[in-house]
């Protein structure tokens, strides 16, 4: 996914940039930036591997000698950034989330207009560097910031420095949020909502989608105003986002509970375990509420080791994430043994790590383990953001399983009826996901439960994972 912070400020930034991107660790593995402007207008810039160490850990020295007033940062799972720009329109540094679908497309045009790429990941064109040269085809920084938005497919939310502020830019279809925050003498830009409260920023302004925003020391701008039209990514509250953030006025730790409560309205009096537990991390909010609504006591019958494994989403290689995930959870063996046991995650992707958990449960001495999703079975690979749990499709047990039943090519209709609650298909596939899991018993989240969790219109959500529309 990633996350990004922007700071400007009357006095010196560098503490308060440190550890606003600090509190987006939890989006990104692979790399964190910062770039600081001077009071001269001088830029500079740290960017650095954070898979096998902490963002703090790697920029704790930088931060000593970056210096100024105004700065921006990242986490990112993929390219390297914020980077600079040096160009008719002046001095800038870009960092941005998301993902651009037509990037090929997109690079293809620019090198045809005679510009040239220099920044290279992965032996790919990096994203960052594509925003920067669209930005540089138009006559100011606002023309080119909107000229990206009408130009890319998939997804992006943008920070733009200058030497005078902060151009901020959340997605045209709001997919990831932007929010401004606010104290005497500065202004913060951030994905998530909670990374300023603790450095004294209070909620200012959220950017609605398409929105653009300047921010300088004293105020903010809105150059542009945001359209109507919005499509949040509903996987935000569901596992990315953190407890204590909100989107759209909706605090993600409350709208798992929900997710557990309309989890155990479905299942009223059709089971009676013994004890509910959720997956740690995202899945323990999802468990809480479903135990406050079924009354079945909550516990935690094995707990995450993180002294060690502090990151979530590291390595990228599967069979070292699944036995990493083993490695994590250690057992109680005293709430396991004889037990029957509901459990809770925050979805169903490959399948193999809830196996894995499902398989120490059993050999733990657990009676029975029941397994509730809180969200519905992810049958298409997001195209919007870089959702690297469902990145291709071929992943996804959900669509093994239809390819089984249904062989490679099946159309789109037939798909939709897997996607459907209440139908043959759905009850087959949830059937199927059971067996192969060895779960006691599988009834996945409803969508349209789980998007009543989120208190928001349902047009305003995205659930292309889930159903393929957009």
């Amino acid at each position: 996914m990633g996350g990004i912070f922007g700071v400007a400020s009357k006095t010196d930034c560098s503490l308060d940039l440190f550890f606003g991107i600090d509190y987006h660790s939890h989006l990104g593995t692979r790399r964190g930036g910062i770039a600081v402007c001077d009071e001269n207008g001088k830029f500079n810039r740290a960017i650095h591997n954070i898979q096998n160490s902490p963002f703090r850990t790697k920029f704790e020295h930088d931060i000593d000698e970056m210096h100024g007033p105004i700065g921006i940062g990242c986490i990112s799972d993929y390219e390297p950034q914020p980077l600079f720009a040096h160009s008719h329109l002046g001095f800038f540094a870009v960092t941005s989330v998301g993902l651009i679908t037509n990037k090929d497309k997109l690079v293809e045009e620019v090198l045809k207009s005679g510009t040239h790429f220099l920044e290279m990941s992965g032996g790919e064109v990096n994203q960052t560097e594509l925003i920067i040269a669209l930005i540089n085809s138009k006559k100011t920084i606002l023309e080119g910031i909107q000229y990206v938005q009408s130009k890319i497919e998939g997804s992006i939310t943008m920070l733009v420095m200058t030497k005078d502020g902060i151009y901020g830019a959340r997605d045209k279809m709001g997919r990831t949020p932007l929010q401004i925050g606010k104290k005497e003498g500065a202004l913060c830009l951030s994905f998530e909502s909670f990374a300023y409260v603790n450095l004294g920023y209070s909620d200012c302004h959220e950017l609605g989608p398409a929105e653009i925003v300047f921010i300088t020391a004293d105020d903010y701008t809105i150059l542009q105003k945001p359209q109507k039209e919005m499509k949040i990514c509903t996987f935000l509250w569901i596992y990315y986002g953190y407890p204590t953030s909100c989107y759209e006025g909706v605090n993600v730790e409350q709208m798992r509970y929900n997710c557990g409560k309309f989890l155990a309205k479905r299942d009223k009096g059709n089971i009676s375990p013994d004890a509910i537990a959720g997956v740690p991390d995202s899945g323990t909010p999802h468990a809480i509420g479903y135990s406050n609504e079924s009354r079945i006591p909550f516990t935690r019958p094995f707990i995450k080791y993180t002294p060690t494994w502090p990151r979530s989403f590291m390595p990228t290689s599967q069979n070292q994430r699944n036995l990493i995930a083993h490695m994590k959870l250690i057992p109680v063996q005293q709430l396991i043994k004889d037990k029957k046991l509901l459990l809770i995650d925050d979805s169903i992707v490959r399948g193999t790590q809830l196996r894995e958990t499902t398989d120490f449960l059993y050999q733990s001495g657990a009676k029975e383990v029941h397994v509730r999703p809180a969200c519905p079975p992810i049958m298409f690979g997001c195209k919007y953001l870089n959702f690297s749990r469902s990145k291709s499709e071929l992943d996804l047990i959900a669509r093994q399983i239809v390819q089984k039943f249904e062989g490679p090519n099946v159309s789109a209709e037939v798909l939709q009826k897997y996607c459907t609650p209440d139908t043959p298909e759905y009850e087959n596939l949830q059937e199927e996901i059971r067996k192969q899991l060895n779960f006691t018993s599988l009834r996945f989240h409803r969508l349209d439960d789980m998007l009543d969790s989120t208190g928001i219109d349902h047009c305003k959500l995205c659930t292309y994972c889930w159903n393929g529309k957009e």
